[in-house]
């Protein structure tokens, strides 16, 4: 039994890590400072933290306003991945296996127009132009940890909503257990399509417990622009507890179900790859640990790995999900 049972409790490695708990002692910290005279320093301090989440934008791509999240893990305090490596350092084989190809290849996506399919166990069925999608939901900015399943790590700034926001719109059927994710697959635009990584078209799942957690994000951008096209324009999936392969790219269908859908990578390679792939540094891949990671954009020649925390971190919003699973046995 690798987890967590009412027993054995939940870890938490680096407390610290938790934002909701750092925001609190930040503000009790400038409570006591402005008692001793200064607050209009300390306040300044705080501005600058808030001000992480409105950075100045790359300029490479149109704005897309947002407001700061107040949803509690919504924001990490880690470093920022600087914008060029999280353009440049992808994985979308849609458009190649090697880390440089989608940002070489991926500008042949045409996004305008985009339109998802809402398909299955719900009693609003039918097809939903982006421009409506952007409506859906108050715009947020979140600054998530993106931990792959290679282990290597970010921290990027998203824009969007919680998935939930359209999930709740389109009310599922009490029949729906899951919602399986569609990411488009097309030969013309795509490369990586004709070859035969995966069974294309790229599919993604979630309980739905896991969907309609406030964490789980429909992003449309990052970086206050819209997104890349590398990054999966022009909206895609972000689960931050999960390895960043469930977190599918350039949807074109969402779909409720009953049963539990195979994903792409469990259906390519069962033993390698679970259906939840929830991050979990006590559980390794069969060919690599997954205890630490490498942070891009901190990856010189004398740069210490990182711990993976369990959950990437989101213990304390997520792991109540997962009491009394066997993480091992369910990865």
């Amino acid at each position: 039994m690798i987890f967590l049972s009412s027993r054995s409790g939940f870890q938490h490695p680096v407390s610290s890590e938790i934002t909701p708990e750092a925001v609190y002692l930040q503000r009790r910290a400038l409570i006591r400072q402005a008692a001793m005279g200064s607050a209009g320093l300390a306040l300044a301090a705080w501005g600058v933290r808030d001000a992480r989440a409105q950075m100045a934008r790359p300029g490479q791509l149109p704005p897309l306003a947002s407001v700061p999240t107040k949803l509690p893990g919504g924001v990490v305090m880690d470093k920022l991945t600087p914008y060029k490596d999280a353009t440049t350092y992808n994985n979308f084989y849609e458009f190649g296996t090697d880390k440089a190809d989608p940002a070489k290849r991926a500008h042949t996506l045409k996004t305008d127009p985009w339109s998802v399919e809402i398909e299955g166990l719900v009693k609003k069925p039918g097809r939903v132009d982006l421009e409506d999608l952007l409506k859906w939901g108050a715009m947020e900015e979140r600054i998530y940890r993106l931990r792959c399943v290679e282990g290597w790590s970010m921290v990027i700034p998203w824009i969007g909503y919680s998935l939930a926001d359209l999930i709740r719109r389109v009310e599922p059927l009490p029949g729906a257990k899951y919602v399986e994710f569609v990411t488009l697959a097309d030969p013309k635009t795509m490369p990586g399509v004709r070859g035969g990584v995966v069974d294309w078209p790229y599919l993604e799942g979630l309980r739905m417990d896991e969907a309609m957690h406030p964490l789980t994000m429909l992003a449309f951008g990052m970086y206050g622009e819209v997104m890349p096209k590398q990054n999966g324009a022009p909206l895609r999936l972000v689960v931050p507890w999960k390895y960043g392969f469930k977190s599918g790219k350039s949807l074109v269908k969402i779909r409720f179900t009953e049963k539990q859908p195979v994903i792409s990578w469990e259906k390519s390679a069962p033993q390698e790859y679970g259906f939840y792939s929830n991050v979990n540094p006590l559980v390794d891949h069969p060919r690599w640990s997954q205890a630490t990671e490498r942070r891009i954009g901190e990856d010189g020649l004398l740069a210490k790995k990182r711990k993976t925390l369990m959950f990437n971190g989101y213990e304390t919003q997520v792991g109540q999900m997962y009491a009394g699973m066997d993480l091992k046995k369910f990865f």
